[in-house]
């Protein structure tokens, strides 16, 4: 078995609150669907505790993203994971008694690129935790390895 070289780039441009643009498009392999990770640009860099020495970094993690879009030179991705939670009544107390007696109503609440906002809105990059020039890497878990 043959293993395909991962695809490494960096983010070009935060364009809202789940969605981002890549420097690497259909020209280095880019498909969509792909799932990337973004990487914090600093890493964490291990010292031995007994000798001092530098053990190498850790890659820190901030966000994975699916590519939905592929241009030559960049593409598209967005943030995917998602859980279900219930906006609705609860069937039980302490809510309130309106909400008591009401149905649950359950929607899916997508993770974002900032940490207390609304899905889709507009997102300055001031105010995300994933910064243009930061790190991407293809994860493995995808088809497209």
């Amino acid at each position: 078995m043959t293993s395909k070289k991962l695809i490494n780039g960096h983010v070009a441009k935060v364009l809202n609150s789940r969605q981002l643009a890549i420097n690497k498009g259909r020209e280095n392999g880019v498909k969509v669907g792909m799932v990337f990770t973004v990487f914090d640009q600093k890493g964490e860099n291990i010292k031995d505790p007994i000798t001092g020495e530098n053990l190498g970094s850790v890659k820190r993690p901030k966000v994975s993203v699916k590519v939905i879009e592929v241009e030559a030179k960049l593409s598209v991705a967005e943030t995917y994971k998602n859980e279900r939670i219930n906006v609705g009544g609860s069937g039980m107390g302490l809510v309130g008694v309106a909400k008591m007696f009401e149905p649950p109503k359950y929607v899916d609440k997508f993770e974002t690129l900032k940490t207390n906002e609304q899905t889709w809105e507009d997102l300055d990059e001031s105010q995300s935790y994933v910064k243009s020039g930061d790190p991407i890497e293809q994860e493995v878990k995808d088809n497209f390895v």
